[in-house]
Parts: structure tokens; C-alpha cells; sequence
């Protein structure tokens, strides 16, 4: 059966890492196995069925958001066997990265060496976490709902009245939105003053009505991700007088902070 060479990341430690356990990977996929770029240098990789990863079916299948979903997780399930394992630095490569043949993967990875050593350096003890905040109904704004619901009926010809609680909900709108925009600010120079290094996203995220006011992503040294926790959960706790709700997730592997200089 013809096949291509997926890869699903570099490796860099003193020995090779261990293979035997990692998970399965892809559906139809060989299982994840090693091979040696240079001193110190691997990539994690697994031969793929063209029927099912070729061209013109990945082109079908990449319609199938669910297919896709499946995918990603095998992948990140393989880069993050690696990830974990003690002394060992793992650039993460994009979904569907993929070779003629081993030795063409082999001899792509090795003419990157010197772009490599930099992105190497830089993501070295470090893991990625990813903090999204999203907005909230504001507990001023809320109070104020609740007094008006408790009010008597504004009265049918009390067009002033009516007026005014126009421009009261359009003023609360106003701030509400400044209010979760200094909020995000906030948490992000705050996360940043605390990691290696940090991303943040303006884009909306696909599919997305109302975007976050906040979607970023920190590059944190481990021998600090106590202190980044602690730091993430008190903002958190103070971002609901704001309105704006904080989530933190991680720890990944550091897809933000290599891609677009390698591969």
C-alpha cells in the first residue's frame, strides 16, 4: 500500500527518548517510531495510507470537522507522550506535516538545524498554557436589573422615563465593554511579566459569535508554573467584578511559540 511519512514532531535530548509506549496515533497509521536526525536530534514519525492521507482524499476529508477533531487529538495524544518525558525539549509539528519518505523527512529536519537551535533554546524547560476570557454580565449591572425588576411598571405616557432607562442601558453597555477590555489588558501584562514569552491572539476563533475579550497563549518556564497558576487564579477571581469570566488550560506542549519558524 503506498504511503507517505506523517510527522508528528522534533525531539531534542541527550538520549533517545522512548517510543514503546506512545499512543497509537493516527487511524490506519504505523505506530509512532524514532529516527535520528543528529547528535541529540529526532523526529517522531509514522507511515500513513495515501488512500486515506493523499491529496485529494485529505482534501474531502478535511471537510468532515469531527474526522479532523479525531485527527488532532491522535496527534496531540503522540506530542505529548513526548512532551512529558523528563529532559527532553518538543517542537510540535502542524497537523498533516508530511514526506515522500523517511529520508526525506530525515533530510528536511536536518537542513533546518540552524532555524531549529534558537526555537530550541528559547521553548527549553517551558510549557505553554492558554488563558481565554470571555464576557460577562457585570455584578453593578446585575444589582441594577434586579432593583428594576422589583420596581414598579413605568407608566404607559412616561416617555422621559423610558428615555432615561434607554440611555442607562446603553451607558452600562458602554462601560461594560470598557470595563472587560482593562480587565484584559490587565491580565496579560500580568501573565506576561510572569512567563518566558506570550502570544495574543486578535483574530476571532473560527465559528466564534461573540469573540473573548482576551485569547492569548504563555510560554512558562515549568520551574515557574506554580507561581503562573497562583497568578492566573487570583486574576480570575477579581475579573468577575469586571464581567468577564477567565479560563486557564494547559499544559501543552509550545505550538504557539513555533510555529511560523519552523517547518
Amino acid at each position: 500500500m503506498a504511503s507517505a511519512t506523517y510527522l508528528y514532531c522534533i525531539v531534542h535530548a541527550q538520549r533517545a527518548p522512548r517510543a514503546g509506549r506512545a499512543p497509537k496515533g493516527l487511524a490506519g497509521a504505523t505506530r509512532p517510531s524514532l529516527l535520528e536526525v543528529d547528535t541529540s536530534l529526532w523526529i517522531v514519525v509514522a507511515a500513513v495510507p495515501l488512500a486515506t492521507y493523499g491529496p485529494e482524499p485529505l482534501e474531502t476529508a478535511l471537510r468532515d470537522m469531527s474526522w479532523v477533531a479525531d485527527v488532532a487529538v491522535a496527534h496531540e495524544a503522540v506530542v505529548e507522550h513526548f512532551a512529558r518525558q523528563p529532559d527532553v525539549t518538543v517542537i510540535p509539528m502542524k497537523l498533516f506535516t508530511m514526506f515522500s519518505s523517511p529520508e526525506r523527512a530525515v533530510q528536511e529536519t536536518r537542513s533546518q538545524r540552524r532555524g531549529l537551535k534558537p526555537v530550541l533554546m528559547r521553548i527549553a524547560g517551558c510549557e505553554e498554557w492558554g488563558v481565554r476570557m470571555i464576557r460577562t454580565i457585570p455584578a453593578a449591572s446585575r444589582r441594577r436589573a434586579g432593583a428594576a425588576a422589583g420596581a414598579a411598571p413605568v407608566k404607559a405616557g412616561s416617555g422621559a422615563a423610558f428615555l432615561a432607562a434607554k440611555k442607562q442601558a446603553r451607558d452600562d453597555a458602554r462601560d461594560a465593554v470598557r470595563a472587560a477590555a482593562v480587565a484584559a489588558d490587565t491580565v496579560f501584562e500580568t501573565l506576561t511579566a510572569v512567563a518566558r514569552d506570550a502570544r495574543r491572539r486578535t483574530d476571532a476563533p473560527e465559528g466564534t459569535t461573540s469573540p473573548p475579550v482576551l485569547d492569548a497563549a504563555f510560554l512558562v518556564p515549568i520551574a515557574g508554573r506554580a507561581r503562573f497558576r497562583s497568578a492566573a487564579r487570583r486574576l480570575a477571581a477579581g475579573s468577575t467584578g469586571a464581567g468577564t469570566e477567565l479560563t486557564l488550560t494547559g499544559p501543552w506542549p509550545a505550538y504557539n511559540f513555533v510555529h511560523g519558524e519552523v517547518g
